[in-house]
């Protein structure tokens, strides 16, 4: 069983950048902080240490206003040194944090990669946002990029009073970018096409229509199976790894943060007046009573 899957796992899955674009630096009051990239007083890095007693690497890029923040899990061959000008651009246009990780095996993480130690480094991040920083579910999105997916959809099918998920050419799963199977093999990896049915909050899928990695089909699929969907952003002649060049992708993140800030404010408004119902009673005796001569 070990065999066949991790045969899977090396086929499509794993492919951390060798050597890693960064290194881990302690300063002389005590920060931690990522070499080769530039030096920001609003980025947060962590040494996290996971349930299979890997030590993973964490970045918390912080916006002073920020409405939500982003747990990002990032594609199979990229590290954390590589995604620093996303993260700025990502920062500013949504005007959200961004908590990111390197899966074990990754830039400085320890440990070897594999499905399982993904979903260990991701419930190792988002313990840290909850206890270190007080983050709570409707105040976060989970994103997932390719082989990300996997974990983020994980932790989604566990956390039932999340904001929001995005899903940016997301895979139905291992196999299935190999083989166009119709049914889910015990030895298949990050069975995403099974968990996506158990997310309960607005699910937002972009995918390229020219990826070539990850067929479009995976992504549409994934939308369909979504109990809350949002309108999907198909972008043509968008590839695999491409999809934050074109215009629409940054225009349609930040419709999709809008939209889940006005949802968030609703369900806001909605249990208040709940919890209160002599509030709405006392507005309307005032128009009654203003109306009285």
């Amino acid at each position: 069983m070990g065999n066949v899957t991790g045969t899977v796992a090396a086929k499509f899955a794993f492919f951390p950048p060798e050597p890693p674009t960064y290194d881990v630096c302690t300063e002389a009051d005590g920060r931690v902080v990522l070499s080769g990239v530039t030096a920001d007083k609003n980025v947060d890095v962590h040494i996290l240490d996971t349930k299979a007693g890997n030590r993973i690497v964490a970045t918390l890029w912080k916006h002073p206003f920020a409405r939500f923040t982003f747990l990002y899990s990032h594609g199979n061959a990229a590290d954390l040194g590589q995604m620093h000008d996303l993260f700025i651009e990502l920062r500013a246009h949504l005007r959200v944090n961004i908590m990111s990780y390197d899966y074990s095996g990754y830039g400085a993480s320890t440990g070897k990669p594999s499905e399982f130690n993904t979903y260990y480094d991701i419930e190792a991040v988002y313990n840290c946002l909850k206890s270190e920083y007080g983050i709570k579910q409707e105040e976060l999105i989970l994103y997932g990029q390719s082989v990300g997916s996997g974990p983020t959809l994980h932790l989604a099918s566990k956390l039932q009073k999340l904001r929001g998920v995005v899903l940016h050419s997301a895979i139905l799963s291992g196999i299935r970018v190999l083989y166009p199977v119709k049914m889910t093999f015990w030895f298949d990896i990050f069975k995403n096409i099974d968990k996506i049915r158990h997310v309960n909050c607005p699910v937002f899928v972009i995918h390229g229509t020219n990826d070539d990695i990850v067929d479009w089909s995976h992504g549409k699929r994934l939308w369909e199976l979504s109990k809350e969907k949002y309108d999907p952003l198909w972008v043509k002649g968008g590839g695999h790894c491409n999809l934050e060049t074109f215009p629409e992708y940054i225009k349609y993140l930040r419709k999709f943060i809008n939209a889940m800030e006005k949802l968030s404010l609703t369900k806001q408004t909605n249990k208040q007046l709940t919890q209160n119902p002599s509030i709405t009673e006392s507005r309307h005796n005032k128009c009654l009573r203003f109306g009285k001569k």
